[in-house]
């Protein structure tokens, strides 16, 4: 049966916190640079490449804030500004700006009617596509908003990312697994190897790292082996794959095709109770490979 799941108060009072970083990162194709020529003397400007193998801008929360995954590959340079920068910047450039931002699709954008409260500083990042009415945060834009636009902001945006529901957690189930199941992260970071592991290990710390995937193959291997079966049993690990044996998705089945997952590895994608033909319906396309315990 289905349930409500909703992240607490004191998780969402975290997310407000760290969602919009307090510096702007704006994303510039190459033939849009000489535009801010006179400004940048007050920001960074960084190549493309430097900027992603940057350990300052490869920060997980940087990455899921801003979407690093969607964005074009046009992007020839990043703009690192203070929240003031884009104030000062003369309107027509100013707009310019936000269109570059979401031509490149970059992340922090959101669709004018998420926001509950509309005052008229909200207007200064308007942009338009296709008729539709689009809000490109700042750290500026943030700190203006008033605490309930911005929690109503966040719950509004975070469900697009997936329904705020799952199959009720099954009373068998350990209670360090249990602990965790149908609940929201705090922070980002934290995937679906990271949860299969965990389920695995009952390592709790474990729960709250970025897996990669080669770890994982290594981790997963010490423990469970390939196998051929149209039926699982608890503790089996299904994965979804490419035909190259990249690792697309990776859960952990606890019994009636219900399994411990997380999509995603931002602090908007849960731990849920999810059923098989839910996950099945989202990575169809990759083949799947199942791993029982040694």
């Amino acid at each position: 049966m289905k349930i409500n799941i909703q992240p607490t108060k004191t998780q969402l009072q975290k997310w407000i916190e760290i969602y919009v970083p307090e510096k702007d990162l704006f994303f510039i194709q190459e033939e849009d640079l000489p535009l801010f020529d006179e400004e940048l003397g007050h920001a960074l400007l960084i190549p493309r490449d430097e900027f992603f193998n940057h350990a300052s801008y490869k920060q997980i929360q940087l990455a899921n804030s801003y979407e690093y995954w969607n964005l074009s590959k046009e992007v020839y340079s990043v703009i690192v500004a203070t929240e003031n920068w884009i104030t000062e910047l003369p309107p027509s450039k100013k707009e310019r700006l936000l269109q570059i931002q979401l031509k490149v699709n970059r992340g922090l954008i959101f669709p004018l009617s998420y926001f509950s409260e509309l005052p008229l500083f909200l207007k200064e990042n308007v942009v338009i596509e296709k008729e539709e009415k689009l809000i490109v945060m700042t750290a500026d834009l943030w700190k203006r908003m008033s605490m309930p636009a911005r929690d109503q902001l966040l719950r509004k945006y975070a469900q697009q990312w997936g329904e705020w529901a799952s199959e009720e957690t099954p009373e068998h189930l350990p209670l360090v697994v249990k602990k965790y199941a149908n609940t929201f992260p705090t922070e980002g970071g934290s995937n679906c190897l990271a949860a299969t592991l965990f389920a695995i290990s009952r390592q709790e710390w474990m729960i709250h790292e970025w897996v990669h995937p080669q770890t994982f193959k290594e981790m997963l291997g010490r423990t469970h082996r390939l196998i051929q079966t149209e039926e699982w049993i608890e503790g089996d690990v299904v994965i979804w794959q490419t035909a190259e044996g990249q690792i697309q998705h990776a859960s952990y089945h606890i019994g009636n095709e219900l399994f411990f997952n997380k999509n995603g590895q931002t602090f908007f994608n849960p731990w849920k109770i999810t059923r098989f033909d839910e996950l099945q319906a989202e990575w169809r396309e990759y083949s799947l490979k199942t791993y029982r315990l040694q």
